[in-house]
């Protein structure tokens, strides 16, 4: 899939009354765009209601803990590092998705919260004495030597990689949170009230973007689910956190995240892949894998390339339903502000899903 964008001029009458036999590839491409911008309209309302918090007079700082564990101080520099690399990761994904409203213009929405993290974790860093300021300055300037770069050079690539990769930062942090609420066997001493609230706080905003881009990720599978599923397969197949190849003290991070059980092959295996799969209504990579194998595909009238096994790789009728239950809460908030009387987001059923 080249682009999943409308092209600069939209031809009105490109735009059927009503679903035809087969959705043209231009307009399920208008469907999707017009579907993520409403998320993002609602998402931006959500966050400054709920999550408008200050990074410097939201925390207690001056009583958190200043006696970690060298674990739990090897953990949260590496946090602050990984976080630090937000201006890259917010550049390149916007040049790369620049053509679509909704996902650029989350992408300045989502840098925006992200840079709040590593500046929460700079604060934790300091506070806690983990390192003195002029070692973490030092250490400040030697990780952004390194450039992080883009993992998949087209748009579902890349919104699938960040569904897995969001939910990857969410069970850091969750952990992270366990930790300082004493949670964790052999790490009881390092519990801490202003850690929790850190943690917490920002495991809070993880699960906000990861339930953005997994909506959208099941937007795409719904118009596109063929693509969507070998997207899925691919990324998961050379997924990797984007502290492996850019941290210089990457090994002493990740056998600190280990060692805490934060983060792992484990954790990875069953919180991240496992519960990701699941909510797209796949059983396991097995599945998938030999779902798109069995699939022999056949083209259309359009063109478009499909065939009916493709249905037995997921559970179909619980994307239908998450498509439906997104475009219900995007209607519902549209209606609060009166866009539901201007240019409100209409759901059209995809054809092809008749066959399930």
């Amino acid at each position: 899939m080249n682009s999943i964008y409308p092209p600069r001029e939209i031809i009105e009458a490109d735009r059927p009354p009503r679903p035809a036999g087969v959705l043209s590839r231009g307009y399920r491409d208008r469907l999707i765009e017009r579907g993520i911008l409403g998320l993002y309209r609602w998402y931006t309302a959500r966050s400054q209601e709920t999550r408008n918090w200050n990074v410097d007079m939201g925390f207690d700082w001056r009583n958190i803990k200043t006696t970690f564990s060298p674990t739990v101080k090897q953990i949260l520099q590496g946090f602050f590092a990984v976080e630090q690399y937000v201006p890259d990761y917010t550049a390149k994904a916007i040049d790369l998705v620049r053509r679509s409203h909704g996902r650029s213009h989350f992408q300045i929405r989502w840098g925006s919260e992200e840079e709040k993290h590593a500046d929460t974790w700079w604060n934790a860093v300091l506070f806690s004495k983990s390192r003195t300021p002029l070692e973490l300055e030092e250490y400040k300037h030697l990780i952004i030597q390194k450039e992080w770069e883009l993992p998949w050079e087209d748009p579902v690539h890349l919104l699938i990689y960040t569904v897995f990769q969001e939910r990857a930062t969410q069970l850091n942090y969750i952990n992270m949170a366990k930790i300082a609420a004493g949670q964790k066997e052999g790490f009881e001493s390092d519990a801490c009230p202003v850690l929790l609230k850190v943690a917490t706080a920002i495991a809070t905003d993880e699960a906000a973007h990861y339930n953005f881009f997994l909506e959208s990720a099941r937007l795409h599978m719904y118009y596109y689910p063929l693509e969507t599923l070998e997207a899925i397969r691919d990324v998961l197949e050379h997924f990797a956190m984007p502290a492996q190849k850019l941290l210089p003290d990457w090994q002493a991070f990740f056998e600190a995240a280990y060692k805490a059980a934060v983060y792992g092959p484990r954790e990875y295996a069953r919180d991240v892949v496992a519960i990701g799969l699941e909510q797209f209504g796949i059983a396991s990579r097995r599945s998938l894998e030999e779902g798109i194998k069995r699939t022999r595909l056949v083209p259309d009238e359009n063109g478009q390339m499909v065939d009916s096994a493709i249905w037995e790789t997921f559970d179909p009728n619980s994307i239908v339903k998450d498509v439906q239950r997104l475009y219900t809460k995007i209607n519902g908030f549209e209606s609060k502000y009166g866009m539901d009387l201007i240019d409100p987001t209409q759901f059209v059923p995809n054809p092809v899903w008749k066959t399930v």
